[in-house]
């Protein structure tokens, strides 16, 4: 780890990073990113150092994009300290933050320094409804949603929202803004090399589904069903793991749900297949779904459903139909 510097150093470059010569105010800059990025003590003397955090937040506002980005690379840097996550979180820099990821004019390195600080503060659960106030909820759903949302910065955005939907106010502000549709979309839309940004879409649902609103939208999504069973088919772990649970959750909740899933000639063998291949987080998932399968076939009797085969289980434990 670097060593800390003195603090009169600090104060030099935090001097020149104000200079009117642009090479000497680049210079300035790279050396804070480079002094905070791995010394929490040097993270400390510059955010305590008087008007610095103010200084970067007005330099990232600069019509150079190295500028603003190194200034928004030297304030993640200082959130990294848990000590400094709710001083630098204020109003008016969520503000500021929101202002970068919503401009069209914004870079995509800045934009995915933005959304990096965001989440960053947001880890701290005395400042997630302080974003929900300030709209930056609405934003991140709106931007997931957008034409310019791409792969490389929509990751970035939907960690952010994942941790900020830990808070119940935030997560009935993200439902009642269309994350449900906008997530879903993420998750069924996705191309070749992104089925990693549908499992963190997935992810996000999940944490949707621990409140009422979250998992009666997703209930009330057209085909909710048979989408979680194609996320199963696929190969990313991450969305198999996140397909899974929401499945559990819909058929604690809705009868209907599980008889769509019973109805369905593939689903069996995907469980069985998900039970024997799978994470040990999606076996133990897939034997609850089996499980919760077994119970609403005994429900209705032996081959008494119309429409569904009777489950059973067989000696090396996958379940199957007749």
């Amino acid at each position: 780890m670097m060593s800390s510097v003195p603090a009169e150093r600090i104060i030099q470059y935090l001097s020149e990073a104000q200079s009117d010569d642009h090479e000497i105010q680049e210079r300035a800059l790279r050396a804070l990113a480079s002094l905070t990025k791995v010394n929490p003590q040097n993270r400390n003397l510059v955010a305590h150092t008087q008007e610095a955090i103010p200084g970067f937040l007005t330099l990232s506002k600069s019509p150079s994009s190295i500028i603003q980005i190194l200034s928004l690379a030297i304030l993640f840097n200082l959130s990294l300290n848990t000590d400094l996550k709710q001083p630098l979180a204020d109003m008016k820099t969520i503000s500021h933050l929101n202002s970068i990821i919503a401009s069209p004019d914004t870079s995509p390195e800045s934009g995915r320094l933005a959304s990096s600080l965001l989440c960053s503060l947001a880890m701290l659960d005395k400042n997630k409804a302080k974003f929900g106030v300030a709209g930056t909820i609405q934003l991140l759903v709106n931007t997931i949603s957008g034409p310019r949302c791409h792969a490389a910065s929509s990751h970035h955005l939907l960690t952010s929202l994942a941790e900020l939907v830990h808070f119940h106010g935030n997560s009935t502000l993200a439902v009642r803004s269309g994350a449900v549709p906008a997530l879903m979309r993420v998750v069924t839309e996705r191309t070749d090399g992104a089925e990693d940004l549908a499992g963190t879409a997935l992810a996000v649902l999940c944490l949707l589904a621990k409140f009422d609103e979250g998992l009666n939208a997703l209930r009330r999504s057209e085909g909710i069903v048979d989408s979680m069973v194609v996320v199963l088919k696929g190969r990313c772990m991450l969305s198999k793991e996140g397909a899974a649970e929401i499945l559990i959750r819909l058929f604690d909740e809705s009868e209907g749900c599980m008889r769509d899933a019973l109805r369905m000639p593939e689903f069996t063998s995907v469980l069985a297949d998900l039970s024997v291949r799978g994470s040990v987080k999606a076996r133990e998932k897939a034997s609850v779904l089996m499980k919760k399968m077994m119970e609403l076939a005994d429900l209705d009797g032996s081959c008494d459903h119309a429409d569904a085969s009777p489950l059973v289980l067989c000696p090396v434990g996958i379940y199957q139909f007749c």
